[in-house]
């Protein structure tokens, strides 16, 4: 193995600093996965996902479980920016087990909104919420206001989507809520009158 612990995927970065990058020079993996973030930033998605996939084929000769799993969560990024939701899905799902494997909670999470997304996408609304709710709970144990409120206004925009306009309006209500304990009063007052206003609509 090129690297025995796996690094959190927002650690992608600074893989093309310092002696990553000479290396890089000189590993094709690296290159490539290099050239797909290239591309990626370009919104060359067709060629970026070439790029990563390719890398992903240099990371599992190798052995290098983090170079997989970032391979993997890339790809799966130029899929979802390419509607191949399903594809994207299966290759966040990689990378999500060797996460899991590592103990990298950080990057379950972030992996977890990207699937979420992509079930959004498809249509499948219970995946969708079985991850959102989960990402809530996460929040909640490590008493993170700020990502609870993210997450909970995806879910109410779900619920609005779906036609469920009352769990949309009590879930903008506890978002309120949230606003109201933190003395956000104007941000409070915002969601209680989308409440509202999902609550005249139905």
């Amino acid at each position: 193995m090129v690297n025995d612990n796996i690094k959190p995927l927002s650690s992608i970065v600074p893989m093309a600093q310092g002696k990553a990058n000479d290396a890089s020079e000189t590993d094709p993996a690296r290159k490539d996965y290099l050239e797909g973030r290239r591309l990626f930033g370009e919104k060359e998605y067709a060629q970026a996902a070439q790029a990563f996939h390719n890398a992903l084929m240099g990371f599992e000769e190798q052995g290098d479980e983090q170079g997989i799993a970032n391979a993997s969560d890339r790809l799966g990024d130029a899929c979802l920016a390419r509607d191949e939701y399903a594809m994207a899905i299966a290759n966040f799902k990689r990378a999500y087990a060797i996460c899991e494997k590592e103990d990298d909670s950080f990057s379950q999470l972030a992996l977890n909104k990207k699937m979420a997304a992509a079930y959004r996408k498809l249509g499948d609304h219970e995946k969708a919420f079985e991850l959102l709710y989960d990402m809530l709970e996460h929040y909640r144990l490590t008493q993170n206001p700020k990502g609870a409120v993210e997450i909970l206004i995806v879910i109410a925009e779900i619920y609005n989507e779906v036609g469920d306009r009352g769990k949309a309006a009590d879930t903008y209500r506890s978002v309120a809520s949230i606003h109201a304990r933190f003395k956000h009063s104007r941000l409070a007052e915002e969601f209680n009158q989308r409440a509202a206003a999902l609550e005249l609509a139905q």
